[in-house]
């Protein structure tokens, strides 16, 4: 039985040239990948280059026509064949011909409430620049005039018109429409934004599907911001909603308010909790605070007025309202 050399063991390297830290290759960086809330706003916030609309233009177009034309044929050739079953075939067609044009004047009617809030959210910076009272009680005539015959607003349009011929400057004036009219609406708002960054964040931590996070954070994102639309009275239909929901994330992702940074969640849930939990609820609150970002974002562009008198929603105090007994216990 052969013994153990004794000692230390040297091994011959001079084919192998020694490498030193200074020359070594660096370590890949694997980064992450991006949370669902910004693949969702990167997807949303792109717009599809002038080829791409002009081909789905015209298929649309040409179906439309085709389509158009068979059911013609088809209801004059059953009237030629049979008079009832034609008749029936026509009554059909032009009920559902009623339906779209319906469907049509509401999506206008949509985009016209929006531009109206565009306009009124305008008209309040160029008061506010110029310190015109006399433009600033056109708008708030206007802010009055658009939220008339809505139960919801009537306490504060009472005290608006009771206290209004008080205030002779125009910041005081649109302070006070926002502080009467419009608070009780920041608060509704709020509570939209809290249960949608609680839905997101509770998909992105329980369901294991590849892309379910993202179609989840997509799908909340567009309903949460319709209804902030709808409450701040710009009630908007399918194409409208797609709109404005381009139109907040766009400008997310424009100035980078998308990236979640980790002061936000260290004052959210703790300074080491990502590295507590597993990585589905650390996604989970990046998700959460992303779709609070998108919620104050929204507020930002339905809302008639910019936030003055009142103060703007914190994201930090949002996601904390929200997922409170979710991910553990809310900080003090």
């Amino acid at each position: 039985m052969s013994k153990s050399p004794q000692g230390p063991v040297l091994f011959d390297v001079d084919d192998e040239p020694l490498t030193s830290p200074d020359v070594a290759p660096p370590v890949p960086d694997v980064t992450p990948a991006p949370a669902a809330m910004q693949q969702a706003a990167a997807f949303a916030a792109g717009r599809p280059n002038t080829l791409a609309r002009w081909f789905w233009g015209l298929l649309v177009s040409i179906v439309v026509f085709f389509a158009g034309i068979a059911a013609w044929d088809f209801v004059i050739g059953l009237l030629a064949r049979s008079p009832v079953l034609g008749g029936v075939a026509a009554a059909l067609v032009g009920l559902f011909c009623l339906v779209m044009a319906a469907i049509a004047l509401r999506e206008l009617a949509a985009f016209s409430r929006l531009r109206r809030v565009d306009r009124i959210q305008s008209d309040a910076a160029m008061a506010l620049s110029d310190s015109s009272v006399r433009a600033a009680r056109t708008v708030t005539a206007q802010i009055t005039a658009l939220y008339n015959g809505r139960d919801d607003t009537r306490w504060g349009r009472e005290a608006f018109a009771e206290r209004q011929g008080d205030i002779l400057d125009a910041d005081g004036l649109l302070g006070l429409a926002e502080t009467t009219i419009l608070a009780p609406l920041d608060a509704r708002a709020r509570q939209e934004v809290e249960a949608a960054a609680r839905q997101v964040a509770t998909v992105t931590a329980v369901v294991p599907l590849a892309l379910a996070d993202v179609f989840a954070a997509l799908t909340a994102n567009m309903r949460m911001i319709r209804r902030v639309a709808e409450i701040y009275g710009g009630r908007s239909g399918t194409l409208g909603s797609w709109r404005l929901t381009r139109q907040v994330l766009s400008h997310l992702v424009a100035t980078g308010a998308v990236a979640v940074g980790d002061d936000l969640i260290g004052s959210v849930a703790g300074g080491g909790v990502l590295s507590k939990v597993s990585r589905r609820f650390g996604e989970g609150i990046i998700n959460g605070a992303l779709t609070a970002r998108v919620g104050v974002a929204a507020m930002e562009v339905c809302r008639p007025l910019a936030f003055a008198s009142e103060r703007k929603p914190s994201v930090t105090s949002l996601v904390q309202r929200s997922l409170t007994g979710l991910f553990g216990r809310k900080s003090d």
